[in-house]
């Protein structure tokens, strides 16, 4: 889980739009507070009819003017618009980093889910493997007692299929496995290339005695995906409160200050006063405060706040959806885990108690009170067994760890 958490792309990628809505939430704040400043300087040179800047008169002479400019405006009211940004851009940095815990949780069951796959078929590939040996022992038993009129013709062929069908089964289940292990591999985006093993050691007695829950109530709130729709619900309802309040006027204040020089090249006995005394002889100051009342834009505003009440409906209609969603999750988690439990113990059982019957039925055999059809029956059915126990084992690991997860356990703490 962690080598999958530190190599996931899709975690990257949230990262990044995490890292965008932080910025996002920033700008928010910054345009709320402070105001927006700006400076500029600019150049010319006129050839032909002009104002003089002096007189404010036409004149036709080449002249060369140089100005330099600073202004700055903050709005002081837009209907509070700029204080819902902030809201929505602080819920939009919750919710990048609640999908991305999200993110994490799911791939993690993914991973979790891909190891017990193939840990199931490793597993089965060593109970096969056992049961190929004893099928060839008792074909090399079975020959040399045909050979000394023990066993027939018959019943040397009858092992021979045997053997050969769970050779079969062995090819079949290790390419199961490699697919398997493939799957891993991809979830976890390891190399291909490069050898892979997973642990084998897992506690199945601990497992069984580990049957009690931490509480009996999992917290709905705390669900990722009921936070999300719940952020996105909030988020609605103040974009709605802000276009209803876009049509109230607004009003803005804003000041500036600029300068100039000016000079006439072409003249030649005209002596300019020098740059310095322009500079300060020419500047100005300006402070404006700015009114701006909606009176009529093609219903643009009404059609707006229409829009934002359908998605606050919408968002809310979800986030009831979810949670619906979300208290069945719970009570199905809880349900299959208990049955998963019931099942592992009948499994386990009934593992037992064919276990005991295979061994019975292979001494049987060897003494040659039992036909080999009857021996491959009771081999089946140990198989069987033991491939229903180690699949219920895993469900109830898999199941045990998601009620855990809906009590406020990330996957990632409980191993």
């Amino acid at each position: 889980m962690t080598f999958a958490i530190a190599h996931s792309t899709k975690l990257e990628i949230q990262a990044a739009d995490n890292r965008d809505a932080q910025i996002s939430r920033r700008d928010a704040i910054l345009r709320a507070f402070t105001p927006s400043i700006s400076g500029g300087t600019y150049a010319a040179l006129n050839f032909g009819r002009g104002v003089d800047p002096e007189t404010n008169t036409y004149v036709s002479t080449t002249s060369f003017t140089n100005g330099y400019s600073v202004s700055g405006s903050i709005t002081l009211f837009n209907g509070f618009s700029a204080v819902n940004n902030i809201k929505i851009a602080k819920t939009a940095v919750l919710m990048g980093i609640t999908r991305e815990q999200q993110l994490k949780d799911e791939l993690c069951l993914a991973v979790m889910q891909a190891y017990c796959n193939a840990l199931y078929f490793q597993q089965m590939l060593h109970s096969l493997n056992q049961q190929v040996v004893s099928a060839q022992t008792n074909l090399t038993l079975a020959q040399q007692q045909e050979q000394l009129g023990q066993k027939s013709r018959a019943d040397v062929i009858d092992l021979e299929a045997d053997l050969a069908d769970r050779e079969y089964q062995l090819v079949s289940m290790t390419n199961q496995y490699n697919d398997a292990l493939l799957t891993l591999k991809d979830l976890m985006l390891y190399p291909l290339d490069q050898p892979f093993a997973i642990d084998t050691t897992f506690n199945y007695s601990a497992l069984l005695s580990n049957t009690e829950l931490l509480n009996t109530n999992a917290d709905v709130a705390l669900h990722p995906s009921l936070r999300l729709a719940q952020w996105r619900m909030e988020n609605a309802r103040t974009e709605l409160k802000t276009a209803r309040w876009h049509l109230a006027p607004s009003l803005s204040l804003s000041g500036g200050w600029s300068t100039g020089y000016y000079t006439y090249p072409s003249v030649q006995d005209y002596m300019a006063p020098s740059f310095a005394s322009q500079f300060n002889n020419n500047s100005g100051e300006y402070v404006q405060l700015s009114l701006s009342i909606p009176i009529y834009d093609g219903l643009s505003r009404q059609s707006n706040i229409v829009r934002k009440k359908n998605a606050y409906r919408r968002a809310t209609a979800e986030y009831e959806q979810t949670k619906h969603e979300v208290q069945s999750e719970i009570t199905r988690a809880t349900q299959d885990r208990q049955g998963a439990l019931s099942a592992l113990r009948q499994a386990t059982k009934r593992t037992q108690a064919q276990h005991s019957a295979y061994i019975m039925s292979n001494k049987k055999f060897q003494q040659g009170h039992l036909s080999p059809i009857d021996l491959r029956l009771a081999s089946d059915k140990y198989l069987q067994a033991q491939a229903e126990q180690l699949n219920t084992q895993l469900q109830f690991f898999i199941k045990n760890c998601v009620v855990y997860y809906y009590q406020g356990i990330s996957y990632i703490d409980q191993l």
